[in-house]
């Protein structure tokens, strides 16, 4: 009895300590977590009242790494062009080298060196074409400035001869215009002139650092253009590493559709672009409008803008020609609104399919979000990033909704008036309508009322 005794004393003893331990255990994890949201609050309120030096913070941080983004995005989109040169290179020499993991490393570095050569070809050819006729061209605008605005203004008059009221509207149109811009050189250019040739300096200096940073650029997009698989398979190890298998694929799966978004959609954009300038020249040409080359050039870049590109270079090409001649002016608004619908309707959707698979209406919204938070650069890649942050949302709806047997069809939510909690029928009025549904994931052991 007494080594019974001794026995149940033991185990009540050694039951005690396990409670014991698992109640400090809970208490330690509560306050860990007291002290983590502690932290975290801290550093919430810390990056708000801070923001400026936060701010500041960030930005010396990518000036210091701008070589390393030049490089990285200079790769991303050199990438395609490498692809396709390496699998021809790699074809020829397969069949004449006899080790394969040498006639890779060749094809390689060929494709790279080809790649690079393409590329620099490409800027060459663009300024030895366009810099010349346009620097022409704003010269000859800067010295005819004058005369092509009496020209306007007698043509203008000349146009509203018999209607004083429209005339005299026209007049104190051209007379605030004029006081505008002499009190501009009055009273900011000229007291400020020295601030200006301050700023020129700063900014040649600037000019120089961001020649020297591309250079570097180049060089750090080859070593990424070599070692891209290595890469990714670093990122892969590390994102299995961090999480769960389950979660792992589904990280890697969005970056697998984020990378085909803004791959198809950028390059695509590029060629659009790269067609409607060389477009845009030719029809230039044939109307023989001024400045052909200069107006084209607008009309390329500013069309890389999704939606409101065509819009925004009419702006200044528009101001170019009406002054030389204010009736192809006219002509010229027309061609704009023209070669904007065979654009959206006819190149636009021919090269980029269905590359963001947004609507008008998110592809407007995103633009003026990003492009009002970033500018240019994110009126340019608003459009691929809000397509990446769509289909994240449409994926976790969907596998929510199939998780709770519920089709994930749009379609059958259109007109839904309920759902019953426990047959999931679909309502539509009076009349329950029962519409397939996806399969329910259950576990093991589950009922499914499905």
């Amino acid at each position: 009895m007494d080594k019974q005794n001794y026995k149940e004393e033991n185990t009540n003893n050694t039951d005690n300590k396990k409670y014991d331990w698992a109640a400090k255990d809970r208490i330690l994890i509560i306050a860990m977590a007291v002290f983590g949201t502690f932290c975290c609050c801290t550093l919430f309120f810390f990056l708000i009242y801070r923001y400026n030096g936060f701010a500041d913070f960030w930005r010396q941080l990518f000036g210091i790494l701008q070589p390393i983004t030049i490089g990285v995005v200079l790769a991303y989109l050199l990438n395609p062009i490498m692809k396709f040169i390496e699998q021809y290179v790699l074809r020829f020499l397969e069949t004449r080298m006899k080790n394969a993991q040498k006639a890779g490393k060749t094809a390689r570095a060929v494709a790279i060196f080809g790649s690079l050569l393409f590329f620099v070809g490409i800027i060459v050819l663009l300024i030895a074409a366009v810099v010349p006729s346009m620097a022409a061209s704003i010269q000859k605008m800067a010295v005819t400035l004058p005369e092509e605005i009496n020209n306007l203004v007698a043509w203008v008059e000349d146009f509203t001869k018999g209607d004083s009221d429209l005339a005299e509207l026209v007049g104190e149109i051209f007379e605030k215009l004029t006081a505008g811009v002499q009190t501009f050189f009055e009273k900011d250019l000229l007291p400020k002139i020295q601030q200006y040739i301050y700023s020129i300096t700063s900014g040649v200096v600037y000019g120089v650092k961001f020649v020297l940073n591309i250079f570097v650029g180049v060089i750090v997009s080859v070593y990424v253009l070599a070692s891209k698989e290595t890469f990714a398979g670093q990122a892969k190890k590390i994102i299995y590493a961090l999480f769960k298998p389950v979660r792992a694929n589904v990280i890697v799966e969005t970056v697998r559709k984020s990378n085909e978004i803004f791959g198809g959609f950028i390059s695509g954009k590029i060629l659009d672009s790269a067609i409607i300038g060389v477009l845009a020249y030719i029809v230039l040409i044939i109307m023989k409008m001024p400045d052909p080359i200069l107006v084209a050039v607008i009309i390329g870049v500013t069309n890389v803008i999704p939606f409101f590109g065509p819009f925004i270079g009419a702006i200044p090409s528009f101001i170019i020609i009406v002054l030389q001649n204010p009736i192809q002016g006219l002509y010229f608004l027309i061609f704009v609104l023209v070669l904007q619908q065979v654009d959206g309707n006819i190149i636009g959707p021919k090269i980029l399919g269905e590359s963001t698979g947004l609507s008008s209406f998110w592809v407007v919204f995103a633009i003026m979000i990003f492009g009002g938070l970033w500018g240019f650069p994110g009126m340019l890649l608003g459009v691929p990033l809000m397509a990446v942050i769509y289909y994240i949302v449409q994926k976790s709806v969907s596998y929510f909704l199939r998780k709770r047997g519920l089709t994930d069809r749009t379609e059958d939510y259109v007109y839904l008036v309920n759902i019953d909690r426990n047959t999931n029928m679909l309502y539509y009025g009076e009349k329950p309508v029962q519409k397939e549904t996806a399969k329910e994931e259950t576990d093991p052991g589950t009922d499914n009322k499905n």
